[in-house]
């Protein structure tokens, strides 16, 4: 009888054993689905190098799948301090690409100065403000971070939280 308890009691540990060692795997497992991707958390920051931008400049970049406009501003184009990003003594205008009326992605005309949206014909001005048209606001500032003269997406900095309102 004692041997039969013996067997019994070493199939029993057996079996928790092997339900522990896979269970352990199964919430490894688990984990890993819900971090998140390497190429997900790469897509949060972006750093933008201003210093060999010239006055007048327009350079569309990506970020997070969504284009960012940043316009260097000349003397003959009209300043906004509620929305400049200022970075060593110069002017930007820094805005996620997006028509705030149904997502289309405007154009920049630099005769004109403004951003033209062939969609519906709204119209913003040098520094993404809505001037003409359907958009209900202006184009969207994204979350940045001012290191030297290099512009790193995906941070809030200071100079955000004072466009924005959260100083």
């Amino acid at each position: 009888m004692a041997v039969e308890q013996n067997r019994r009691d070493f199939l029993g540990m057996a079996f928790g054993g092997v339900a522990a060692v896979g269970g352990v795997f199964a919430l490894g497992a688990m984990k890993q689905t819900w971090d998140p991707l390497p190429s997900v958390q790469a897509a949060g920051f972006t750093t933008v190098d201003l210093s060999p931008m010239k006055p007048g400049e327009f350079r569309t970049i990506e970020w997070r799948k969504k284009p960012i406009f940043i316009l260097k501003k000349d003397s003959n184009m009209e300043k906004n301090g509620n929305r400049d990003v200022v970075v060593d003594g110069s002017e930007y205008t820094v805005v996620i690409g997006l028509c705030t009326h149904l997502g289309c992605i405007p154009a920049w005309k630099p005769n004109e100065q403004k951003f033209h949206c062939a969609c519906h014909g709204g119209d913003f001005d040098v520094s993404g403000v809505n001037t003409f048209g359907p958009p209900p606001r202006p184009m969207d500032i994204p979350p940045f971070k001012i290191e030297g003269s290099k512009l790193v997406l995906g941070e809030e900095g200071p100079e955000y939280d004072k466009l924005v309102g959260n100083a």
